[in-house]
């Protein structure tokens, strides 16, 4: 028994070490190799919105390790500092868009190539004129400054008749190509079908001409089985398809049907917060019923529905909704704002959504104006800081016109009416609004081309709210839904409204309760910061003239501190610029409350200070060789009568107070005077309107004066 024990047991030691051996080989192959590659060369390695590093170069490494059975230590280091780790044995090999030459091959043991590149043409999508070389006679094409395409177009100008412009970076390119300023552009043919992915509207045209190769590479005499099995793998990928799979993910050329569908990105807050501008139609305004619509609102919307993430708009007006953004009170911004490199220096866009342009505007009925040599010693209207001001302002020495500037679209409709201008300039959309709502406009001149409208965060933030805008665009515009969307406003205006607000039954009747609201918004802002204003500035004037010297200090510094600084300014800083010392926002509401309030009790310390000045000195020094106290005297004798000298300034503090909420609507309050503004965005009704609003202050100002006056009487 014994001896049968012994031999079993040594049969099962042979058994273990013989699977023990055939298994080392095994797990040996399980071999994990530190890779390097480059941060950011799109669409080769770049970081995806869940900050994890996506791309042709680590799509195919990856299945390739997949395949062969390696693990992959990805090690996105840059591309120089991939290049010198390489070299010293820190990673053992990279993989990040590297061409294989000769002079790297003294250094490097490359793969075979796995990515031809190249230059390739691209012209506007949609162009038939451009199908050759031969097609650019006399045409303007546009490259990157000192890049292959750049020299390439050198060579060949003579040949091909065309002229030259050079840009710095891939937006310029796609921004000129867009406008017109070029008729075609040349660039890497990776990078732009990379760009055409991503919703540029471009299309790729001809054979890309012969670019250096890419390659997987290793330092020299190291990890042979490595390029060995890359090769392998790469093959493999090839004749199964998976190769072109894997690089169609991210390079398109813009003329095949797209029939992919909309990727969905993951939502990192349970609500986003989107600030817009309020009277800025087609894009964005009140509808009759009160309601926020335009083109901005309803893609904004849909996109969001798409993409199952939750929006809340702000609707606080273009410069305020900027700010909100920079200081990161909103998460993005929509609101008809043009891409341009100067603010792309402190927003990041998403792809363009809208491509506007500029366009003059004359009279219904002047035929006097017929192009802009018509317009020699005539006076144009722009709006301050617009494409159309800068365009204007081009070629006003060309024309021989002057220029008027105002504020607002209603404004400049205004000055043309009364005759103050000849001809205005604004946006086409805008202008096409105005003439669907009434507007007695005609548009003599072909448009210019302008900028793009993008949808904005802050640089370096929330980018994966721009991806899921992206994704969002791409379906909308390949279902059809995008175009339903702009046609709503563009070709037919803007929904009908109900009741006729060309006449003052009809506006009074469509507005009443928004009219109300705005006005019962201006009464609380007023009473509620003049009740504080008042104690606080009761409390600093009292300071003022104590005999304490650092209290009276105290009360000149905050006094000459609030007064010296311009409400609007005030304003600005505690909504926008006060959150960025505190660590949180501020309601806007409560900043306009506090707004007020600092200015109201600085200016009525003062009435304080002077109405306890104006009792007569005696009465004090009287009062203190009977025996009271300063406190007593103040209490008894001279407040009272200093009371009584106050009263007509409070009562004309807390008028100024009233007025002073109309500068609010510089942070988004919608009190009255910027109800009205909303409702002449949709209606263009301004005369009848802002008539009424001057109405509504003059009944409640006269009331409240005159109620004050029956106070002061009872009073004395």
């Amino acid at each position: 028994m014994k001896k049968k024990h012994l031999l079993f047991s040594l049969l099962a030691m042979i058994i273990s070490l013989f699977a023990l051996t055939v298994g080392k080989p095994a797990m040996a192959e399980e071999k994990t190799y530190d890779i390097g590659t480059d941060l950011t060369f799109a669409p080769f390695e770049f970081q995806d919105s869940n900050d994890e590093y996506i791309g042709i170069d680590i799509d195919l490494l990856n299945a390739i390790a997949d395949d062969q059975g390696f693990n992959v230590n990805l090690k996105p280091l840059g591309f120089d500092s991939a290049i010198q780790a390489v070299q010293s044995g820190q990673i053992d090999g990279m993989i990040a868009g590297m061409s294989i030459t000769d002079e790297r091959k003294k250094s490097f043991d490359f793969s075979e190539p796995y990515f031809d590149s190249g230059l390739q043409m691209a012209v506007k999508q949609g162009n038939t004129s451009i199908e050759s070389y031969d097609d650019l006679d006399g045409k303007a094409v546009a490259a990157k400054v000192g890049t292959e395409s750049a020299a390439f177009l050198e060579e060949n100008q003579d040949k091909y008749g065309y002229t030259i412009k050079n840009f710095d970076d891939a937006t310029g390119l796609y921004q000129a190509l867009q406008n017109g300023e070029a008729d075609a552009i040349f660039d890497d043919y990776p990078v732009l079908g990379y760009a055409i992915t991503n919703g540029q509207k471009l299309q790729l045209i001809g054979e890309k001409e012969t670019g250096s190769s890419y390659g997987f590479a290793v330092k020299k005499g190291q990890n042979p089985e490595l390029i060995k099995q890359f090769n392998a793998g790469l093959k493999k990928l090839k004749e199964n398809g998976t190769y072109d799979k894997i690089v169609a993910k991210y390079i398109s050329s813009g003329t095949e049907d797209d029939d992919a569908e909309m990727t969905k990105i993951e939502p990192k807050k349970d609500v986003y917060s989107i600030a817009s501008d309020s009277t800025f139609a087609p894009f964005e305004f009140q509808n009759a019923d009160g309601k926020y619509e335009g083109i901005d609102v309803d893609l904004m919307t849909r996109i969001a529905e798409l993409q199952g993430f939750t929006i809340e708009f702000k609707f606080i007006g273009f410069s305020s909704a900027v700010q909100a953004v920079e200081s990161g009170q909103a998460d993005g911004m929509i609101a008809g704002m043009t891409i341009t490199d100067e603010r792309e220096k402190s927003f990041d866009f998403s792809t363009p959504y809208f491509d506007s342009g500029i366009q003059i505007a004359v009279k219904e009925g002047n035929d006097s104006i017929t192009s802009y040599k018509d317009l020699k010693d005539k006076t144009v209207g722009a709006k301050i800081g617009t494409e159309s001001a800068d365009f204007l302002e081009a070629n006003k020495d060309k024309y021989g016109y002057s220029i008027k500037y105002l504020d607002t679209t209603d404004a400049l409709y205004s000055a043309l009416e009364i005759n103050e201008i000849e001809a205005m300039m604004d946006d086409y959309p805008v202008i096409g609004y105005g003439i669907a709502q009434g507007q007695p406009l005609s548009t003599p001149i072909p448009r210019e081309e302008g900028g793009s409208y993008g949808f904005a965060v802050k640089k370096g933030k929330n980018a994966e709210l721009v991806e899921m805008f992206n994704e969002g665009l791409a379906e909308l515009k390949r279902t059809g839904e995008y175009d339903e969307i702009v046609g709503k406003y563009i070709k037919d205006g803007s929904v009908e409204n109900t009741v006729d607000e060309s006449t003052f039954i009809g506006m009074i009747q469509n507005n009443w309760k928004r009219l109300l609201s705005g006005l019962w918004m201006t009464i609380q802002l007023t009473l509620i910061s003049f009740v504080l204003a008042l104690i606080l500035g009761v409390i600093f004037g009292l300071f003022s003239v104590s005999p304490v010297k650092a209290l009276r200090v105290l009360a000149t510094i905050y006094v000459d501190i609030i007064r010296g600084i311009p409400l609007m300014v005030v304003a600005f800083f505690i909504y926008f610029g006060l959150p960025g010392l505190l660590g949180f926002n501020i309601p806007v509401f409560i900043a306009g409350i506090i707004t007020l309030t600092l200015n109201a009790s600085a200016y009525i310390s003062e009435i304080v200070r002077g109405g306890i000045k104006a009792v007569p000195v005696g009465q004090m020094e009287a009062s203190r060789s009977l025996g009271l106290s300063y406190n007593r005297t103040m209490q008894k004798i001279i407040l009272p009568q200093a009371i009584k000298i106050m009263l007509p300034s409070f009562v004309n503090q807390f008028v100024i107070s009233l007025k002073d909420t109309t500068i609010l609507s510089a942070i988004g309050l919608i009190e009255l005077l910027q109800t009205g503004k909303i409702i002449v965005a949709r209606n263009l009704q301004s005369t009848m309107v802002y008539l009424i609003i001057a109405v509504m202050y003059l009944i409640l100002i006269t009331s409240l004066t005159k109620l004050a006056k029956v106070l002061e009487k009872r009073v004395k």
